[in-house]
């Protein structure tokens, strides 16, 4: 047969193509030409896209995807070999062991830094003080961050250094616990994700000299999750909280080529965001719209997290009295401010974990469709940790999309024994990321890893979504709200690009889409579900160029 059309770029063939798209589910051959897909089909037909100049892929029958939507992918914080590494510390003993060691390494340091800090590590649901960390610090200032990143642990130098006192506890980068005898600061800081990863929070802790806030810090972290996210198949990251300045990382990292992954950058909208901010966050998102870096949602909080119990609860927490949690904004005040961004044509991701912060969020998108109408927002709930069955079906009704990290309901994060569980108590265990029942009622899922606070790896998150067990194995925790395979990798596709408006150019692979994919090591929609976890990327590919190879 004669040619008719110009030939591909690229081809790949003898492949077996999940398309995620249902006008053609599956294919065997795909071709590229200028970053976009062209054809779809048989392998036996692909010799008509191949010319002298085309790259042949043979795929040896293995499992292709599109590319990977990380919905909630924090690669600027990523994770920062400069500091103390706390995961998988299980006891202070072994936290002031891994700090004493890291110090003798670094005797001249001006700052002692950790993360990813387990509030379960020092047990009986306490949150750590500046009496726990002095013994392993001295005199020399030290922040610990958690695993979440939401709040600090600082010993007393640390405390002196940041003027934190029981007079003033209100800091730029969090607000100070205090003891309820003495008053006293306790060391503990919440609301670090809130005030601390802000403009204005990251910029007092620069002028308070710690290293971590450093743009060449913040720049080593982003350019490290940047080449783990193209190895893992993540073609597009959606980072969830940027400041204006934060920005110029974004273009360094673009210059440099270390952008293999397409950005969609949300802005940070603390409470107090003026109008004159929103110009110029509107300014930004215009500046930068290409299908490389786009700018635009704005993240808010309506509250925090349940482990140190500082999310909004419907009711009390387990033996807590009548302590329940509260919103960062009353309910009306919120809802009006949602209606006003929502008015000016801004995408809103919200985080919110609680029943009551969900529940806020919901009816707050409620009151902007009653003032401005309908329209497609795609306004987002980020978490869903603990859903009120009642408010399930409104997700659909509002066309808000459920933005979720399957890694967080493992049993061994936040299941039996640990501090999720045990605050919210077994009578609301059933409300734990409910997946399925979301899926059910018509949500659309966002799936996404919230790296670093888990781990970035896809195939971890699709686990952990299909079982809801340990890595491990192990029991499941909460197995009535599992999904199905296919539905885990629409989520991660499909679900997150329309979250954030991409379906028309990724999110499947489809004909004139941007051919962004992934060559899996195993077929993961065959396997047995424990073998899921240990897949690799074996290519992988944006814009019709490989740009990994494992």
């Amino acid at each position: 047969m004669p040619r008719t059309t110009p030939p591909a770029d690229l081809v790949l063939t003898n492949a077996r193509i999940h398309t995620v798209d249902p006008t053609l589910p599956e294919a065997e051959a795909l071709a590229v030409r200028d970053g976009r897909i062209v054809w779809l089909g048989a392998t036996a037909d692909a010799d008509t896209w191949t010319g002298p100049g085309t790259e042949v892929v043979d795929a040896a029958g293995r499992l292709v995807l599109p590319g990977f939507v990380d919905a909630h992918n924090h690669v600027r914080l990523g994770s920062d070999d400069a500091c103390v590494q706390l995961a998988g510390a299980r006891s202070l003993d072994e936290i002031h062991a891994r700090i004493r060691d890291w110090h003798a390494a670094h005797p001249d340091a001006a700052w002692i830094e950790a993360e990813a800090f387990d509030y379960s590590a020092l047990g009986g649901g306490r949150m750590p003080t500046a009496a726990d960390l002095d013994p392993a610090t001295g005199d020399v200032p030290a922040i610990v961050l958690s695993y979440d990143v939401h709040t600090a642990w600082l010993n007393t130098a640390a405390l002196r250094r940041c003027g934190i006192t029981r007079d003033r506890v209100s800091v730029p980068f969090g607000e100070a616990e205090t003891d309820p005898e003495t008053g006293e600061p306790t060391g503990f800081v919440r609301d670090f994700a809130v005030k601390g990863l802000s403009r204005d929070g990251h910029r007092a802790l620069r002028e308070l000299g710690v290293p971590w806030a450093s743009a060449d810090r913040q720049y080593g972290r982003l350019a490290r999750s940047l080449d783990d996210a193209i190895g893992y198949g993540i073609t597009t990251v959606v980072e969830p909280q940027n400041s204006l300045d934060d920005l110029a990382l974004f273009r360094r990292a673009r210059a440099e080529g270390r952008l293999r992954s397409r950005i969609v950058a949300a802005l940070f909208h603390p409470r107090g965001t003026t109008d004159a901010e929103l110009d110029e966050f509107a300014a930004a998102a215009r500046a930068h719209a290409d299908d490389r870096l786009r700018v635009g949602p704005l993240k808010l909080y309506i509250d925090d997290v349940v482990e140190p119990r500082t999310a909004a609860l419907l009711e009390p927490y387990a033996g807590c009295g009548h302590h329940r949690g509260e919103t960062f904004y009353p309910a009306e005040e919120f809802a009006d401010l949602l209606a006003k961004l929502d008015a000016r044509g801004f995408q809103c991701f919200v985080h919110a974990t609680g029943d009551r912060g969900i529940r806020t969020v919901l009816d707050a998108v409620a009151h902007a469709r009653t003032l401005n109408g309908p329209r497609d927002a795609r306004h987002q709930v980020v978490h869903v940790e603990c859903l009120d069955p009642d408010d399930t079906p409104r997700f659909a009704e509002l066309g808000v999309v459920a933005c979720m990290q399957p890694r967080h309901a493992a049993p061994e994060i936040a299941g039996p024994g640990q501090d999720w569980a045990e605050n919210v108590g077994p009578d609301r265990w059933h409300k734990a990321w409910p997946l399925r029942g979301l899926h059910t009622a018509g949500a659309v899922l966002a799936f996404s890893s919230d790296w670093n606070v888990a781990e970035m790896d896809p195939m971890i998150g699709i686990y952990s979504a299909v079982t809801r067990r340990p890595l491990d194995g192990g029991e499941p925790w909460m197995p009535q709200e599992a999904v199905d395979v296919e539905t885990a990798v629409e989520a991660y596709t499909m679900g997150s690009a329309y979250a954030n408006f991409l379906e028309d150019e990724r999110g499947s692979l489809t004909v004139g889409k941007l051919a962004d994919f992934v060559v899996l090591s195993r077929d993961i929609l065959r396997i047995p579900a424990e073998d899921i976890v240990g897949t690799v990327a074996e290519t992988v590919v944006v814009g019709g160029e490989i740009v990994h190879r494992a």
